[in-house]
């Protein structure tokens, strides 16, 4: 009676254990595919198209003509050339490009590099100053705000989103291929159960038992 006892709880135990897995791995899955829909949608409504440039040969072109050097930039692998950005893969490649084109309007400097202000002396210098008493007035006596610097932030806010969008999308194929290998373990812990317990263990005495 103990034999069958154990043998029986032992079975519950089994079936239970591979009914979670199987559960909790199509929660997962459903999350996963949801966010990976949410990712594609949300990117997909705002209409972002790749320039022309947005190939690997091209935007070299572009940052060498700009005066950049090769050791200022990296080059992407990917082309979104004239493609709407629709997923996250595509949205990473777009942010990669959006860069070089900071670095070609800032002349390799990045964020920290330039001043808050348009120098007086010579406008056209992505450097700027964070000097009020160097930098190019307004009519009121203003100082200028420096433009690459300015766009600089812009880049960083929408290339940042990019590339969430991008971590987003990973996080929900990994939630997806989770869920299939806990559907797979949970199938094959049932299959186990059955094989070694059978169906229904408290029906029938354990072999060699009198009970």
């Amino acid at each position: 009676m103990e034999n069958k006892t154990q043998r029986t709880a032992a079975w519950v135990g089994g079936v239970i254990a591979a009914l979670i897995l199987v559960v909790a791995g199509t929660a997962y899955i459903v999350i996963g595919v949801d966010g990976r829909d949410t990712v594609h949608d949300n990117v997909n409504r705002e209409l972002i198209f790749g320039s022309p440039d947005m190939t690997p040969e091209l935007i070299v072109e572009a940052a060498t003509e700009s005066g950049l050097t090769p050791d200022q930039y990296e080059v992407p692998d990917c082309s979104v050339a004239e493609v709407q950005i629709s997923n996250g893969s595509e949205a990473k490649c777009f942010a990669d490009y959006m860069r070089v084109h900071a670095l070609e309007s800032s002349k390799g400097l990045t964020y920290a590099e330039m001043g808050r202000f348009q120098l007086a002396s010579d406008p056209a210098d992505p450097k700027g100053t964070s000097d009020p008493a160097l930098a190019a007035k307004d009519a009121e006596g203003n100082p200028l705000p420096n433009g690459p610097r300015e766009s600089w932030v812009t880049e960083t806010a929408l290339s940042t989103g990019l590339n969430m969008a991008f971590f987003a999308e990973q996080v929900s194929l990994f939630a997806i291929v989770v869920g299939i290998t806990m559907i797979i373990i949970g199938i094959g812990l049932g299959v186990l159960t059955y094989f070694i317990f059978g169906a229904a263990p408290w029906r029938k005495p354990a072999a060699g038992s009198d009970a």
